[in-house]
């Protein structure tokens, strides 16, 4: 039997319901805050990500799907999403509309990276993104957006871990201080830290190798170095998520393994993900559009997995889709009732109702326990002829003989509040 491939998932139709309220909830959020949904190709040109995520990210040097396309070109399927919304900003002129530019997206994501619990290498992301606004309001207002969504799907025990990472010159000089640190101690750092001092310093506070951590605790902070500009900045992010009553933890050493990052930088995660606790983060990237051929564009946004919430959030009640009436043929292989149950099931779906056609060749007994199932307010039992049916309403067990075909529907419409 062939399987999906490690790493990829299928989703079932029980999935599917949860996913499409995430998804609503989500419109519905961000909708009221201005933002307005965009798609992008699932697959774009590589340089893109080489240029926007970081040639030196784990990303781009071991995670991404990259491919020749026939033509010499090669391209990436994309492993996330704000660099090809900044590619679509600028490519479609949006920097034209009024600012700050608000859009969010649902898709799918592909890293090459070891599955674990919720991470797969076929992944789906809520993101929001807010272009061409450079106030903390910015920054505040999608943190705000993103506990609102984790709240209402019910994601347990989160936390807020909260820094700055300062401009990009701020950076320069602390990575050369952090850098000089950790050739200093190289010896008690592990292999891949060593090996990425001079390329990427600053993931060494990702790594979970002992001797590693042990060293990082006494490492310079990025946090205390900042400049008074950036550092305003953070003090007024973090005074708006007061007034909020959003409640946060500042973590000097939290890093993400994008190179666009500037200033506000956050992470959400849930104690009921385990050790892989991340459920969703963000931070702003002012320096990304202009290094993607734009102008200067200060910019924020956030992105949070879909199969995280789902395993961190709590069992909500779905209401299954309506059914207001079934359509059985009294006798199938009759080609009048087949033709006529056909015809009825279609011109109630017209006329706005939910109708579904009995297709399993059932008998009348077993088409009426499958509409009990199914939950169908009425079912319409087709003669042989195809001119009259009977009409049961399931909630009452009433039954109306030898209704003519062409009555059904106003029936049904007569007996209920649709118009």
């Amino acid at each position: 039997m062939i399987q999906a491939p490690k790493g990829t998932f299928d989703v079932l139709p029980a999935d599917a319901e949860r996913r499409s309220l995430l998804e609503s909830r989500a419109r519905k959020i961000l909708g009221a805050a201005g933002y307005r949904r965009i798609e992008t190709p699932v697959f774009e040109s590589t340089e893109l990500f080489q240029r926007g995520v970081g040639e030196s990210t784990d990303i781009v040097q071991k995670e991404m799907y990259s491919f020749d396309d026939g033509a010499g070109r090669s391209l990436t399927l994309r492993p996330e999403g704000t660099a090809p919304i900044c590619r679509a900003y600028l490519e479609h002129g949006m920097h034209k509309l009024p600012t700050p530019v608000k859009l969010w997206y649902l898709s799918s994501f592909f890293r090459a990276e070891a599955p674990q619990r919720g991470r797969y290498r076929q992944f789906w992301q809520v993101g929001a993104e807010a272009i061409g606004a450079a106030g903390p309001e910015v920054d505040a207002e999608l943190i705000v957006l993103l506990a609102e969504l984790l709240e209402v799907m019910g994601v347990k025990g989160t936390r807020l871990r909260l820094t700055s990472l300062g401009t990009p010159e701020t950076r320069v000089e602390y990575r050369a201080r952090l850098a000089e640190y950790l050739r200093a101690n190289a010896d008690r750092l592990a292999p891949e830290v060593r090996a990425r001092i001079e390329l990427n310093p600053m993931r060494a506070f990702d790594s979970t190798d002992p001797s590693t951590r042990e060293v990082m605790k006494d490492a310079p902070k990025l946090l205390d170095g900042l400049a008074p500009d950036d550092a305003e900045h953070f003090a007024a992010v973090r005074r708006l998520l007061d007034t909020a009553g959003v409640r946060y933890e500042l973590d000097p050493t939290l890093v993400r393994g994008l190179d666009y990052y500037t200033r506000t930088l956050w992470e959400f995660t849930s104690d009921a993900l385990g050790a892989q606790s991340g459920v969703g983060g963000g931070g702003r990237y002012d320096g990304l559009i202009e290094q993607l051929g734009g102008q200067p564009t200060p910019a924020c946004g956030w992105a949070t997995g879909v199969e995280r919430i789902l395993l961190a959030g709590s069992e909500q009640p779905i209401a299954p889709d309506p059914v207001d009436l079934l359509v059985a043929p009294a006798g199938h292989g009759s080609a009048g009732a087949d033709a006529a149950s056909f015809e009825l099931a279609r011109e109630a779906r017209r006329t706005g109702l939910a109708a579904q056609l009995e297709l399993a060749g059932r008998s009348l007994k077993s088409s009426l326990r499958h509409a009990d199932r199914i939950e169908a307010r009425y079912v319409a039992i087709v003669d042989e002829t195809g001119e009259r049916a009977n009409l049961r309403e399931m909630a009452t067990g009433e039954q109306q003989q030898d209704l003519a075909i062409a009555t059904v529907i106003p029936t049904i419409l007569r007996g209920s509040r649709l118009t």
